[in-house]
């Protein structure tokens, strides 16, 4: 006997699930902050090599549209592998448990007295479990799958990532649009700064993480790979 399926869930609940949920937020965070920093580093490579303002424009155009969609692409593939790997090992657990169901619940009895139930206690538990959802209990106990990734999520989690690469990536671009070109190459590290700083914030607290660790890190990326792209500019160019 399985539970009812859950009723599908609406395209809000799922951006809703998604900016609720910790680790898709921070995902988020990081895939703005590689649009912030990626583009930033190609405007600075690009003048350190004296492009005109024009070309900037070009290019941080192309890089976030291209990096956009590059982010988005991987992040489906990744999702889509790994349900893909979900449903293989869903489907041979469904053929175990048609073949010995009993072998199976004494194997998930076995994983509950494993962690600190008496025997009696855990073949209970195992019974219960099997009675409710027999797959549910059997891929939770075996593979750590609490549930099984739903058909739109590697669509829903690649739209996500390009949609925040491209966020972050903005904000170069917006300034390259508006700033005056006397002081378009310091108004872009200093905002680039700025960005990182209140991304990191944001992704620190979302994910209880040391603030001030993650701030490091994500300023020495993002600092360091301009100036290197700014001085690959200078020199090959």
């Amino acid at each position: 006997m399985t539970a009812p399926a859950p009723a599908r869930r609406t395209p809000w609940q799922r951006l809703r699930a998604a900016v609720s949920d910790a680790s898709s937020f921070r995902g988020c965070v990081i895939d703005a902050n590689d649009g912030i920093i990626a583009t930033a580093s190609l405007l600075q490579g690009f003048a350190g090599a004296g492009a005109s303002d024009r070309l900037l424009l070009f290019a941080a155009t192309a890089a976030m549209i291209a990096g956009g969609l590059s982010a988005g692409g991987a992040k489906w593939a990744e999702e889509a592998a790994q349900r893909e790997a979900e449903q293989r090992l869903a489907a041979e657990e469904r053929a175990e448990l048609e073949a010995d169901l009993h072998g199976e619940i004494t194997e998930l009895a076995a994983h509950w007295e494993s962690k600190g139930l008496t025997p009696e206690t855990a073949l209970a538990v195992a019974e219960q479990l099997t009675a409710h959802d027999a797959l549910a209990a059997q891929l939770e106990s075996e593979y750590g799958i609490d549930e099984l990734m739903a058909a739109a999520a590697p669509v829903w989690s690649g739209i996500s990532a390009a949609i925040a690469f491209m966020i972050g990536a903005a904000i170069p671009l917006l300034i390259t649009w508006l700033a005056p070109v006397q002081i378009e190459d310091t108004v872009i590290v200093i905002a680039v700064i700025v960005s990182l700083t209140l991304t990191s914030v944001i992704a620190a607290k979302a994910g209880h993480l040391t603030v001030w660790r993650v701030l490091v890190r994500s300023l020495t990326v993002g600092i360091g790979t301009m100036a290197v792209s700014y001085l690959a500019g200078l020199v090959l160019f």
